[in-house]
């Protein structure tokens, strides 16, 4: 995946399209990333001791992959990424409209 948690990702299709929203967590195994406020589900709780309330219940629910793109730190636009070896041997990621790096 190209996509790591803490990211500033762009919405680019579904019927949440253009927000955007830092990920919270990545889950590699279903090709799916949690986005904070982004596709928001409603559920239904009864009352327990915790809650004793109960009530309706809004979270986040995975999106897929294939559905956000990386938001470019520096250019401020959403990009695709690329990957470039340094001269010590790491591994980054690379916007590929302005060619800056993206990991810290």
């Amino acid at each position: 995946m190209r996509i790591k948690k803490g990211d500033t990702v762009e919405v680019i299709s579904g019927k949440d399209r253009g927000k955007r929203g830092e990920i919270l967590k990545v889950i590699p195994k279903k090709d799916r990333v949690i986005v904070e406020d982004v596709n928001i589900v409603h559920r239904h709780v009864q009352p327990t001791q915790d809650m004793p309330q109960g009530g309706i219940i809004e979270n986040e629910a995975p999106i897929h992959v294939s559905n956000v793109q990386l938001v470019c730190p520096r250019c401020d636009e959403k990009t695709r990424v690329g990957a470039e070896y340094l001269d010590d041997g790491t591994k980054v990621r690379k916007c590929k409209k302005c060619s800056e790096i993206v990991d810290k």
